[in-house]
């Protein structure tokens, strides 16, 4: 839960916390009637934005990480023979070309 967290900024779980507590309120007002389908739907709506938004923020993470990898190996073979060098660290790390 904690990486969930991390990864959503302020107005997100103000959001989550909202849009929660608006659907509890509609669930207690208005029963189990036709109404709350709709409700059900807007609140569904919010978590699928959520979970997009932290998967966004995962992926960006992780692409952040290999840029700071790459950019080491580019460092590093500034001091070497770039071509060789940075096709067999490549080549061990699993990368290919693209």
């Amino acid at each position: 839960m904690s990486r969930m967290i991390k990864h959503l900024d302020a107005g997100s779980l103000l959001v989550i916390a909202t849009t929660l507590f608006l659907f509890i309120a509609a669930l207690l007002f208005k029963g189990l009637t036709h109404d709350l389908l709709l409700e059900t739907g807007v609140f569904l709506v919010s978590v699928k934005l959520i979970i997009m938004s932290y998967k966004s923020a995962v992926v960006a993470e992780k692409t952040h990480a290999e840029l700071r990898e790459i950019r080491s190996l580019l460092h590093r073979s500034e001091r070497s023979d770039p071509p060789r060098v940075v096709h067999e660290q490549m080549e061990a790390s699993g990368h290919e070309r693209g």
